[in-house]
């Protein structure tokens, strides 16, 4: 009776600690794994998996497989139906199966692949609003064998997991969408300045380098992203006869360029989730010495998310043809970098991007290539 009852404890702090966690977080991958962990718990499993359904070919992925420290199992794909796992999501149905080694639907590839023997297993699907998702996995009882308890406990589990995939989902896909808005957004001010094409592009992709390798947290990141892909919204406000200019820009006309990173924070400031991000967009023109604009601010007064865009928008800028100028080489604009950094460019920034370009990890938006590619190639 006492193990039975601490058995029963252990099933309900489990399902509990999955509902805790369903309600604080929309992180996928965080929801995934803590389901799977919790579904090896509940019914004392060694292991576990989850398999997730692609939309596209129907196939099942193993999005989460415990035990499989260097993620082979992620290149392991199973067709639809095949499987114990295909079988269960192809009916809709949990089974039990004692002896998995005889069980003629068993697809041995998963075993081979993690060097694990696969003894027993219950299986349950992964169902939300009546489409089947994948299947949930608890693989190889420690003590016993697994029986309807078990496979009804998987089930109420795998219902609490399907709801948390969903409600992740559809947090994923809003924050596309948003991400997707502010892009096109400035897609749209780019294609005022015809000389310009993918700036925005490169700008985001060279800035997250630079966040990379300095190691920003996650939050961080995120507005580092957003920021980088709005930076030149406020030119939205600046005449065409002056941003779409051929050669320099006379004292009135660069005036009125300045003025792009003020209406920039105007522009933000209506949307609430983009207020985090408004200083590294309204400072990204600032120099660490204090002679940049709009406020004239001066070192660690400058935020990082704009130090990184001021690194990453004027290296762009440098190394793109202009009807009145070529481009620099990737070597000539890092050395114009490293001659500034202390004055014009934060060397913190400058650095982790120079680390980042020669180490291969930073990538040119506009092709498959990194720029140590363009680096090496470059006299």
């Amino acid at each position: 009776m006492e193990e039975q009852h601490a058995r029963l404890v252990r099933q309900l702090r489990a399902l509990m600690d999955l509902s805790a966690l369903v309600n604080s977080t929309l992180e996928g991958s965080v929801i995934r794994r803590r389901a799977v962990e919790a579904a090896a718990r509940l019914v004392d499993a060694e292991r576990g998996s989850l398999l997730l359904a692609d939309r596209d070919t129907g196939e099942l992925c193993f999005e989460v497989a415990l035990g499989d420290s260097d993620g082979a199992l992620k290149e392991v794909r199973l067709a639809p139906g095949q499987g114990i796992a295909g079988w269960v999501v192809d009916k809709c149905e949990g089974v039990i199966v004692c002896d998995v080694q005889s069980d003629e639907r068993f697809f041995s590839r998963p075993d081979g692949v993690s060097d694990y023997v696969t003894r027993d297993m219950v299986c349950v699907p992964v169902v939300a609003h009546g489409r089947t998702l994948g299947a949930l996995e608890a693989i190889n009882k420690r003590h016993g064998a697994f029986d309807e308890n078990d496979r009804e406990l998987l089930s109420s589990l795998a219902n609490q997991v399907a709801i948390a995939i969903e409600n992740s989902n559809l947090y994923e896909e809003l924050r596309e969408a948003f991400y997707e808005t502010a892009e096109a957004l400035a897609d749209t001010i780019e294609k005022r300045d015809p000389y310009t094409g993918g700036h925005t592009r490169r700008v985001m992709a060279f800035s997250m380098a630079i966040g990379r390798e300095i190691g920003l947290s996650e939050e961080e990141t995120e507005d580092l992203r957003l920021a980088a892909i709005l930076h030149d919204i406020g030119k939205i406000g600046v005449p065409d006869e002056v941003l779409r200019k051929p050669g320099s820009l006379d004292e009135e006309e660069f005036a009125a360029m300045k003025r792009h990173s003020e209406a920039a924070s105007e522009i933000l400031s209506h949307v609430h989730r983009l207020r985090p991000v408004i200083p590294g967009v309204r400072s990204h023109h600032e120099r660490v010495d204090g002679r940049g604009y709009p406020d004239g601010i001066a070192g660690d007064d400058i935020p990082l998310i704009a130090r990184i865009i001021a690194v990453a928008d004027t290296f762009d800028a440098m190394t793109t043809d202009r009807p009145y100028s070529r481009g620099r080489t990737i070597k000539e604009a890092v050395a114009e970098l490293e001659r500034c950094s202390g004055t014009q460019f934060d060397p913190v920034a400058v650095d982790a991007f120079v680390s980042a370009i020669k180490r291969g990890l930073c990538e040119d938006a506009d092709s498959d290539a990194t720029l140590e590619e363009g680096w090496r190639a470059a006299p």
